[in-house]
């Protein structure tokens, strides 16, 4: 009888290998999903059953690239703000005596909103531009989202009245500077308004409070959401019923951006009524009546540049990038160019006949 010997494993390993390889059809290969680069939109997070963190240094977000702050080494100064929903906090950083506004937004928020909120604390933190406000860290602290922000030692605008126009001509070009960057960036605020521009003691005027709060009023309860006023939003926003339904959020800033401006130059809201009144009256001034318009008293240059942001057809309205060239802006400022705009194209040239 003949001994029996077992196939060799390395002969059995080869013919499976091969068998394989006959099998394979190299033509079913999937190609790789593809992704815009110049879109400021993380993917989406995978879903996680197991519950968010709610110790009292635990950070939504960590960013290797940047200082890590602690929440227990943030020493509260005095309460410096206080709205709808939140409060913001003078705020020391007891290792290196940096002073941060470190605003508290009140509520449980589930774990979607959370993981939204990490996606655009990604974004948030990366923007980094001298015209907005650099948001440094987030923490969830007993239920409570913790945002540390840059301090603005002057606080906000609201109730700024500026009549000389080269003045205002320089905080118009700050804040458009701002917009233009984040407009790039493909981030729309959606809440510009006096007393969300920030100014310090170096007259940096900067942009502040959007992203998370954005987040987060869409998802608090309906009776707490209305966060501040209608009072700066865009026509087509408030009546969706314009411009067919469709709802451009740039040209929404643009907007914004126009009635504040002309409220600085006005000293009051440029509306025939209160910036505070009832929902119904706020919504047929802006909705129905015709756009506000700067007085006979103020520059041909002033007027015009108003009138470019105040259009009611969205698509009439100017970009960031073209109002950052309208002579309002460029002839005040000698025709410089902001320090912000090094890093990015410049804006195509001023057209009077458009």
């Amino acid at each position: 009888m003949k001994p029996f010997h077992p196939p060799s494993t390395t002969t059995a390993t080869n013919r499976t290998t091969t068998n394989n390889r006959q099998r394979r059809r190299p033509e079913l290969t999937l190609p790789l999903p593809h992704r815009e680069p110049h879109l400021a939109v993380p993917l989406p997070l995978p879903p996680s059953s197991a519950p968010l963190s709610t110790s009292t240094n635990a950070k939504l977000i960590s960013n290797p690239k940047q200082q890590q702050f602690n929440l227990s080494e943030l020493d509260r100064i005095n309460r410096i703000g206080r709205g709808s929903g939140g409060t913001v906090y003078k705020v020391l950083h007891i290792p290196t005596g940096r002073l941060f506004a470190l605003k508290v937004i009140y509520g449980n928020h589930e774990d979607a909103v959370r993981r939204q909120i990490c996606r655009e604390i990604e974004i948030l933190r990366d923007v980094d531009n001298l015209n907005v406000v650099k948001c440094h860290d987030m923490f969830d602290h007993a239920g409570e989202i913790q945002v540390l922000l840059e301090y603005m030692d002057e606080g906000s605008l609201e109730g700024t009245h500026i009549t000389d126009e080269t003045s205002l001509s320089d905080l118009t070009r700050q804040i458009l500077s701002g917009i233009y960057y984040l407009h790039r960036r493909k981030i729309v605020h959606r809440d510009i308004k006096p007393s969300n521009l920030l100014i310090n003691s170096k007259k940096q005027v900067k942009i502040a409070d959007f992203g998370v709060s954005r987040i987060l009023a869409q998802t608090m309860d309906p009776c707490n959401s209305s966060v501040g006023t209608i009072a700066y939003m865009s026509p087509e926003r408030i009546n969706t019923d314009l411009n067919h339904g469709i709802y451009d959020g740039f040209a929404g800033d643009i907007w914004s951006f126009g009635v504040s401006i002309l409220e600085f130059y006005l000293g009051r809201f440029p509306f025939a009524v209160g910036r505070q009144g009832d929902w119904a009256s706020l919504m047929c001034a802006i909705c129905m009546a015709k756009p506000p318009e700067a007085p006979a008293t103020a520059s041909p240059e002033f007027r015009d540049f108003v009138s470019r942001c105040l259009q009611r057809d969205p698509a009439r309205r100017w970009t960031a990038a073209k109002l950052l060239q309208h002579p309002f802006v460029s002839n005040n400022n000698n025709n410089q160019v902001h320090p912000t705009h090094q890093l990015l194209p410049p804006p195509p040239r001023f057209n009077s006949s458009s």
